[in-house]
Formats: structure tokens, sequence, C-alpha cells
């Protein structure tokens, strides 16, 4: 009998495929397809801080707009505070899924302010989430604003919600630091019991016909994976937090692969939003299939075999293999005699 479970955020999990945030969890009935279908924890979608303000600010145009002009308007207009402005539907949200289904929740929050991120994290926990993901997305665009100070402002958030909570926190990342394990290092001393690597900035892109800016929202490809197997691997038995990967994961061979490179869950998005729910089952069919084939026992006895700490070729995971793919893919080809030659008579 092969032995699926793995330990995330100090969750005991079935198998290692969670659904990564995403539509899919926006309904009761799809999270609870998730589950039939052998996702072994959801991460709900994410809640953002910007979109609740301008929901308050709006709802509070639309209570407002007229009473300057007719005083008895306030009369018979409800107050602003009967109205469930804020995260209510999102924490909703959360009871009833906790009501509905047995494997654990996972709350994701897109902070914009430091206060946003503690008090929804807070309202996130109360509300009886497992654990919280905090997608720490900005792109900084000042060029006054050195990289110190951009590190710092995810320990400083990470900080924050550790003395605000007592349920786990994870921290989606994205790659962009000038040393990446540093950064990984520094948010797990801080307190992080997961890094999940990594989350996808969407980059806009150009109407030619209406001249404007808009959103290009492209699904993941399995190229994706070499990113997150990189950074995994090298970070396997170097940090405490529990690593989890996101975005490229898309067959069992994928997640075969980042198991080894020492992933303690994969997150699956792109191929559930392209193949539906029941692709979780295929992917752990293969998973199985593959561990049976291969004479392995337990997800635990393969975790971390090829990181960088326990592979033959450590150095497969820097610079000194640059080198060897560039020229087994054909860049660095010797120059042939009749090329030399026509190069040295002239």
């Amino acid at each position: 009998m092969i032995d699926l479970r793995t330990t995330y955020l100090g969750l005991e999990l079935r198998t290692p495929l969670v659904a990564s945030a995403s539509p899919l969890s926006q309904e009761l009935d799809g999270i609870r397809r998730l589950e039939d279908a052998g996702a072994s924890a959801v991460v709900l979608y994410s809640l953002f801080e910007e979109q609740l303000r301008q929901e308050a600010m709006e709802l509070e145009h639309h209570l407002s707009a007229g009473t300057e002009s007719f005083a008895e308007s306030l009369t018979y207009l409800p107050r602003h505070s009967e109205f469930r402005t804020g995260p209510e539907a999102y924490l909703n949200h959360i009871r009833k899924a906790k009501q509905a289904i047995d494997i654990p929740i996972i709350a994701s929050l897109n902070g914009a302010t430091l206060g946003g991120w503690t008090q929804h994290a807070e309202q996130m926990e109360q509300a009886g989430v497992d654990a919280i993901e905090c997608n720490v997305y900005f792109i900084p665009t000042d060029p006054n604003v050195p990289g110190s100070e951009v590190e710092m402002a995810y320990i400083d958030i990470l900080r924050a919600i550790k003395i605000a909570v007592h349920i786990p926190v994870a921290v989606k990342l994205s790659p962009f630091f000038s040393n990446m394990a540093n950064m990984a290092m520094r948010l797990d001393q801080t307190g992080a019991n997961g890094l999940v690597l990594f989350n996808r900035f969407y980059q806009p892109d150009i109407n030619l016909e209406e001249l404007e800016l808009r959103p290009n929202i492209l699904l993941s490809t399995p190229q994706a994976l070499r990113l997150p197997l990189t950074w995994i691997g090298i970070l396997y038995g170097r940090v405490k937090a529990n690593l989890a990967a996101t975005s490229g994961i898309h067959r069992s061979e994928d997640v075969i692969k980042l198991l080894m490179a020492g992933a303690d869950v994969t997150m699956l998005c792109s191929a559930l939003l392209r193949n539906g729910v029941n692709h979780v089952r295929h992917v752990e069919r293969g998973v199985v299939e593959w561990m049976e084939s291969h004479e392995y026992e337990s997800v635990r006895q393969m975790q971390g075999c090829m990181s960088q700490i326990r592979c033959p070729d450590p150095s497969a995971f820097e610079r000194a293999q640059y080198l060897r793919g560039v020229k087994d893919f054909g860049y660095l080809q010797p120059t042939s005699p009749a090329v030399s030659g026509t190069a040295n008579h002239r």
C-alpha cells in the first residue's frame, strides 16, 4: 500500500495534492467537488484589501448621494453601519466550508496596508480557517526605493501577522529578490510556517484598438515548473518552513519531480481550470503507479532525495551546470575546420 501522506503547516494531509487559490473555490459546491476529486486541502480564492475598500467606498457613495439636498432622506435611508461591508462574505464562506468538508481550508490574504493584513488575518482565524497563506504581491516601481526596503516590507508583514494570529502562516513569494536564499532564510527565522514558491505576476498587455492597458492572465504551462523546482531543491534542508510548489504542475511526473526536490505539497490551479477538478484523481493515480513501479513505499521516502544537499551532483543547481546545458543544447559547438580555415585565411 503506497503511503501518500505528508505534513504541511502542521496539518496532516492524505496526499501532497493541494488545490491552489482559484475561482474553483468561490462556491461551496466547487470546494466539495475538489474534496471529492481527492484534493487533500483547499486554498480559498484571495481576499484583496483594495477590493474591500472599493466596495465600502461605493456603498458609502450610494447611501449618501443626495442627502445634502434632501435632509429628510437621512431619516429613511439605512445607516452605513447596518450594512455588512468588508470581508464578511469571505468569512461566511470560510464558516460554511468548514462545516461542509473534512479537509483543511487555507485562507488566502492579499493585503495593501500593514493594518489590513493583521485585521483580516485575525478575522479569518476567528472564522475557523486552518491556516493563512499571505500572498505578498506588489511590484515596486519607485526607483528611489532600495531593495532592502522592499525585503523589509515582507518581513514586517509576516511579523505582524504572526503576532496577530495563532494558526500557521505561509508566505507566497515572487522569485525576484537579489538573494532568494537569504530572503527565504529571513522569513523562516521570522516565523513563516511555509513558503509557497512562486506567485506569478500578471503583466499587462496593450489593446491596440482601444489604446489602453488591459490585464493579460495566462494559465501556466509545464515549463513554469523549473523555477519552483530549482529553488525548492536549493532550500530543502536549509529552512525549517514547509515548502509548497505552485505554478507549472500539470502531470503526475511534475508532482514526483517536486517531491524529490523537497516539496511538502504541490499546488494545482491551471491544470484544474483546463481539465476539470477530476484531474486531481488522474494525477494521484499516476503518482501511485510511478511509485509502485519504482519501489517507493511513501512520499516521505522520496522527499528531498534529489535536493541540492542530497543530490550526488550538488552543482546541478548552480552555475557549474550552465555550460553543460548550453553545450548540450547546441549553443557552444566547436568551430568547424572549414570555418576556421576561412577565418585564418582572411
